[in-house]
């Protein structure tokens, strides 16, 4: 039995348990906000549009200097095109009349 401060993880954060975001963590990312964003075209574009452009984003490395892969920005523009068509088919729904059409 451990006593008190003498626990079995005394580094928790060592740096075999941390990693930083590089090679395939972005170019998932990368992959899972182009997949959101075409599908958010599709179905629930004010949902997956913001999590598109997130995505993208943190695919960046949360800049716009440097290098970008290709999937990262295009993740970031169709998210952030998704979100604004999905805002104003929300705002054209609201407005009197047929809608947007």
């Amino acid at each position: 039995m451990a006593s008190f401060g003498q626990g079995s993880r005394r580094h928790p954060r060592s740096r075999g348990r941390t990693w930083s975001r590089t090679g395939p963590d972005r170019a998932t990312l990368a992959i899972v906000g182009v997949v959101c964003a075409v599908a958010g075209f599709f179905a629930l574009g004010i949902v997956l549009g913001p999590v598109a452009t997130v995505c993208g984003w943190l695919a960046m490395g949360r800049t716009w200097a440097g290098s970008r892969s290709v999937p990262a920005v295009v993740a970031v523009v169709l998210g952030a095109i998704d979100t604004l068509l999905a805002l104003i088919g929300l705002i054209g729904a609201t407005t009197p009349g047929h809608g947007m059409f």
